[in-house]
């Protein structure tokens, strides 16, 4: 077992132990992708799942398992110093990420995980298995050089892709118990995110009254046509200048052409980037009334992530990474994101929150979707540096 000295130059020290686990990092990346984890199958989210806990387990980990009847398991790990911390008071940091993708069962034959070209691609390698396997590789090497100073707690959720409906009450509740919160997702190209936007989901569904379109034309309410009357009125709601989006993504309605159409539906996807805007938006959709009499309207949904607010607290732990990515020889952006995390969860309850702290590649969520290896050691001994106490790596925190 290498050990990993750092008395000297200690985020140079990490990155060498890093390297050397490179292969280690990617075979147990593999291993996750392999299994694959769509949020709505059960079965194979759970199986993805044993393998994670197996493998923390392993390494030194108390597993707890939050059972799900619907979705997958959830997977808890927490890891204790074998020395007492440096600082008495010094509260755990929550690891986040998440082992359920977009991608169905049997997408492997088409879109295997290979390594070529410098890249790990296939499905999940991105969004985000290797995040997964970096968060097992750091906490290794802290405790290969008995280095943990505080208690660490992992999460690994199983349906972060479909809105985390019933993980994020444990998510919250963990981070609460956290002095920070670490998201293993996605960078944005090699920055760190503090801010992502707030997600909401609405179904709109107009009932109208159904009549033959030639003999009794002026009998119908034609549902259809009044919910293009309600799509126009939404998409005007969008304001760039806020980042407030209001986007109609799907609709139907209707049976026949030659039937006035008597039901018709569309669901709305809203990106928000403060949470008053979130406020807002819900009491225009309660609002909507139908333009035609004979119309009926049903509107369902709402915010279902609050925003990721840029906050002092954000900002601190990026400043701390900085400092730190300087000693590892590269200059570490800041980045906001249009998309959610269950990091949005944790910021919104004010708890220091740093988000896309995972693997750097391209087209999550598309089959190009690839890992580049060449920064799989870096990315990894910096989010090893950021779990090590200040005083160990002899740098002031940042105001």
């Amino acid at each position: 077992m290498a050990i990993v000295e750092v008395s000297q130059a200690p985020m140079r020290a990490l990155l060498a132990g890093a390297r050397r686990k490179e292969s280690a990092l990617l075979a147990l990346t593999r291993k996750l992708v392999e299994a694959e984890s769509p949020s709505d199958v059960k079965p194979a989210v759970d199986a993805c799942a044993a393998l994670a806990a197996a493998h923390f387990k392993a390494i030194g980990g108390r597993i707890k398992l939050h059972r799900q009847r619907q979705y997958g398991d959830i997977i808890e790990a927490r890891f204790r110093p074998r020395r007492k911390p440096m600082r008495d008071a010094a509260q755990p940091i929550l690891l986040l990420g998440h082992l359920d993708t977009v991608w169905p069962v049997g997408t492997l034959a088409s879109m295997p995980c290979r390594q070529r070209e410098g890249r790990l691609w296939g499905p999940g390698t991105l969004d985000m298995k290797a995040g997964v396997a970096m968060a097992a590789t750091a906490i290794e090497l802290l405790l290969e050089a008995d280095l943990l100073c505080r208690e660490l707690v992992v999460l690994l959720t199983s349906e972060e892709e479909i809105g985390s409906p019933v993980s994020r009450p444990i998510t919250e509740a963990l981070a609460r118990q956290c002095e920070a919160v670490y998201v293993l997702e996605p960078a944005q190209e090699l920055a760190y995110k503090t801010a992502r936007k707030g997600t909401g989901d609405w179904r709109i569904a107009v009932r109208g009254v159904a009549a033959h379109a030639g003999v009794d034309f002026a009998q119908g309410a034609n549902a259809l046509r009044e919910l293009a009357r309600v799509i126009e009125t939404v998409s005007g709601w969008t304001d760039l200048q806020r980042g407030l989006t209001v986007s109609v993504g799907v609709a139907a309605g209707g049976s026949k052409s030659n039937v006035v159409p008597d039901a018709a539906w569309a669901e709305v996807d809203v990106r928000i980037r403060r949470r008053i805007d979130g406020e807002r938006i819900a009491r225009k959709f309660a609002s909507l009334r139908p333009a035609a009499p004979r119309c009926g309207l049903e509107v369902t949904g709402g915010i279902n992530r609050p925003p990721m607010e840029r906050s002092r607290g954000g900002v601190r732990l990026l400043r701390q990474a900085q400092t730190l990515a300087r000693e590892l020889g590269f200059a570490l952006d800041e980045a906001t994101s249009g998309g959610g995390s269950d990091g949005n969860f944790t910021a919104a309850l004010g708890i220091p929150t740093l988000d896309g702290m995972g693997a750097v590649g391209e087209g999550a969520h598309a089959r190009r979707e690839s890992v580049f290896v060449e920064h799989l050691a870096t990315r990894t001994a910096l989010v090893t540096g950021l779990l090590l106490d200040e005083k160990t790596l002899g740098i002031a925190t940042p105001n």
